[in-house]
């Protein structure tokens, strides 16, 4: 879609340098735009690029305006205005409502006018799909589950019984919604599967990533609240609970019964232990290993190598003590260079 410079920076509200009518057709980085294209610039690494860039035009912070060699937008975050101009030019494709030949659906099943079923999908029984939903080929949504309307799922996605999906949902291929918990307890050497008798619910504007699974709840539901955002192949047991608005990104694995808080960062493979509780507004850097509760926010890190775990226990004791037992080696050292300085 074609939009002029005047246009985009009233939908992104930013101040424009240069002319109104110039018309841009496209995105790009800052070393591969075209004159056509527009493109941002958010990170002094790339200041070479943006002196060579041939962009038509180029989105910057205001202390960064003087930079520029092209028309400028000038807005106070040029990431996120950037985003807004790609999603404007490039907009998600329209489908045109309707059911595959190939797809089966049960007649209990209640689908909207305005959805799309895909190629070798499965509709089971007493599903509900709202308006604009797309379902694209090969998924499979089983008996009771219900979809929330603008609601998106590329293919070979599986959603498995009650579940319920919210608005604006994007899954990614190969999501796997609503699979059982891994609910099992030891009896005479065996192990006894435990029903998983819950089921997930997920709120508006979440996107899930490719091959994530999400497990069902043993007795209370999985739920996923609105704008929460996940990568591709997380690992997300029963019992879980993500608040509002928490990013996590790839191949995180979270144990049973977590509640995480709103607004949380989880960096990739990291991995948190069950039964525990995140606080609102917490960032975990990529690859930690999380086993107690984080009771207040802030940004937390930590892993270590694989040990024998008593051994492990008791250098995780030691190692809480090791500022306070730093400052007293410290404050012994000087203690005594001022000995060897007065001969006492």
């Amino acid at each position: 879609m074609e939009y002029s410079l005047g246009e985009i920076a009233g939908l992104i509200n930013a101040k424009l340098i240069g002319d109104a009518d110039y018309v841009i057709n496209g995105v790009g980085s800052l070393s591969t735009a075209k004159s056509t294209q527009i493109s941002f610039y958010a990170n002094s690494k790339y200041h070479d690029d943006l002196k060579q860039t041939d962009a038509g035009a180029v989105i910057v912070s205001y202390e960064d305006l003087e930079l520029s060699p092209s028309h400028a937008l000038v807005c106070k975050d040029p990431y996120a205005s950037y985003l807004k101009v790609a999603n404007l030019i490039h907009p998600t494709p329209e489908h045109q409502p309707g059911v595959h030949p190939s797809a089966v659906i049960e007649k209990s099943a209640r689908i909207s006018e305005s959805a799309f079923v895909g190629a070798n999908t499965y509709i089971g029984s007493h599903v509900e799909l709202d308006e604009y939903v797309y379902i694209g080929h090969g998924c499979v949504v089983e008996d009771n589950s219900k979809i929330g309307s603008h609601t998106r799922l590329q293919s070979n996605v599986t959603l498995c019984h009650e579940v319920k999906i919210g608005e604006r949902v994007i899954l990614h291929p190969g999501v796997v919604i609503g699979s059982d918990g891994f609910g099992l307890v030891a009896d005479n050497g065996q192990w006894l599967k435990i029903p998983q008798l819950g089921t997930v619910e997920i709120g508006n504007d979440v996107e899930i990533g490719a091959n994530t699974s999400i497990d069902r709840g043993a007795m209370s539901n999985t739920r996923i609240e609105d704008g929460v955002k996940i990568d591709n192949l997380v690992q997300i047991g029963h019992n879980v609970i993500i608040g509002a608005h928490t990013a996590i990104a790839g191949s995180a694995v979270i144990a049973g019964s977590v509640v995480i808080g709103k607004r949380c960062m989880i960096g990739g493979a990291t991995a948190i232990a069950g039964h525990i509780s995140i606080a609102n507004d917490v960032v975990i850097t990529g690859m930690s290993g999380v086993t107690n509760s984080i009771n207040k926010p802030g940004k937390y890190s930590g892993s270590m190598t694989t040990m024998e775990n008593t051994t492990w226990r008791k250098n995780m004791v030691r190692l809480r003590h090791l500022d306070e037992l730093v400052r007293r080696i410290n404050a012994l050292e000087d203690k005594m260079s001022k000995s060897k300085e007065t001969g006492k």
